[in-house]
């Protein structure tokens, strides 16, 4: 039987500690050893596996790109194994982007997930991100 209160803590405490960039080393408390990531950025979709490891770097990546950004969870549903997360992060522009050098400014990036737990453990999750908005805010065409 799925319990969807251990997926709703498991996913909530993911997002709080390591997503959210304040510990990103606790990947592998939330994450399967294997982990694969559906990646859907201004309708291109591209599949990756990514470990706890590699989760960890990418949000240390992230810190490095946008700062100690806020990470807002607008919606959390979940059903059994599945939660859908809408996610707004803000941060600042402080590293190249899509070679957009550094512009300082804030910047608000909106992603929807949906996450797949198993045994305790996140093992899926299908991603959306606005990219165009984000590089619309970069060039400073909105």
């Amino acid at each position: 039987m799925v319990d969807s209160e251990v997926t709703r803590r498991v996913v909530g405490d993911f997002l709080r500690y390591v997503r959210s960039g304040r510990e990103p080393q606790r990947a592998a408390e939330f994450m399967a050893p294997a982990v694969r990531a559906h990646q859907v950025q201004s309708g291109d979709l591209a599949t990756v596996e990514r470990t706890p490891a590699d989760y960890a770097e990418h949000v240390r990546e992230m810190t490095a790109t946008w700062g100690a950004f806020d990470l807002t969870v607008e919606e959390f549903l979940v059903d059994g194994a599945r939660a859908y997360v809408r996610l707004v992060q803000v941060g600042r522009h402080l590293q190249p982007v899509a070679g957009i050098a550094p512009t300082g400014r804030t910047v608000r990036q909106i992603n929807s997930v949906v996450y797949h737990v198993e045994d305790g453990l996140i093992r899926e999750y299908w991603m959306q991100i606005d990219r165009a908005g984000l590089l619309a805010q970069l060039r400073d065409d909105c």
